[in-house]
């Protein structure tokens, strides 16, 4: 049997919390092994808010495979060939975002699962098994089970048909991208209305049901977190690169320009 570990998955099907940090800015595969000692357990490598590059990105997976942080890359649209190309460069998991109904689901499980769960092609050795030669059966099977497909809800209508995505094969976890759904909702940025908590409300009872893992994104006040972990959410996007280097360096600049008075 091919040996795979995928640390995220891992956590959650332990029942634990499995916290990610957005990658918007980082451009070296040094970030793997810097967010690993910070303490966090995956990348959220994001390929639709920025101008990364599949190149960089999935040298980024790579590193980080040895460094026990699982690679999870955030593709800018439903084509095939975005989640493929990034799990067959070395992701050990997608994120798709604005995901609405369960037959978009079914086409993204179809595009990134291996048969008889999906359809997605096999290509050569693969970086997940350190280029080793195994037997498709069993290289197929390992690979299915240790990555994390994750769709993202940012629309009422997503929460709306938050029962039918969960049950969904093939699909692992919901993340609700808490800021683009206040605004579908014509409430922005209000992460704690009463609208979004029972959008969660929603979400964590159709995963339970469905056994998927409830995901938070966009949500990064402690009081707020607190809410919707408390609630059930266990994958959580908890930062990112940009905001974390912008407050650091805000504090200390603070501090040194206040050491003359």
């Amino acid at each position: 049997m091919a040996e795979l570990k995928n640390p995220a998955l891992d956590k959650l099907r332990a029942g634990e919390l499995s916290i990610g940090v957005g990658l918007r800015q980082a451009r070296t595969v040094d970030v793997a092994k810097i967010m690993k000692t910070a303490g966090f357990d995956w990348l959220f490598i994001d390929m639709e808010h920025n101008s990364m590059d599949m190149d960089m990105a999935v040298q980024i997976s790579v590193a980080a495979h040895e460094t026990g942080i699982t690679p999870i890359v955030r593709v800018p649209g439903y084509e095939h060939y975005h989640a493929t190309r990034a799990l067959d460069g070395g992701a050990q998991g997608i994120v798709v975002p604005h995901v609405d109904d369960a037959t978009i689901a079914a086409q993204i499980a179809s595009n990134c699962r291996y048969p008889p769960i999906g359809h997605r092609s096999i290509t050569g050795a693969l970086p997940q098994l350190n280029f080793q030669t195994h037997t498709l059966k069993d290289a197929t099977e390992t690979i299915n089970r240790e990555t994390l497909i994750v769709v993202m809800l940012e629309t009422p209508t997503a929460i709306d048909n938050a029962e039918e995505i969960a049950s969904v094969p093939g699909i692992d976890a919901l993340l609700i991208g808490t800021n683009d759904l206040t605004l579908e909702m014509g409430i922005p940025g209000e992460l704690d209305h009463a609208n979004i908590v029972a959008a969660y409300e929603r979400v964590i009872t159709a995963c339970e049901k469905h056994n998927k893992f409830p995901g938070m994104g966009g949500v990064y006040s402690p009081d707020i977190m607190q809410t919707y972990i408390s609630m059930g959410a266990r994958l959580i996007l908890a930062g990112n690169d940009v905001s974390f280097l912008l407050e650091s360096a805000r504090q200390q600049a603070s501090r040194v320009h206040g050491m003359l008075t």
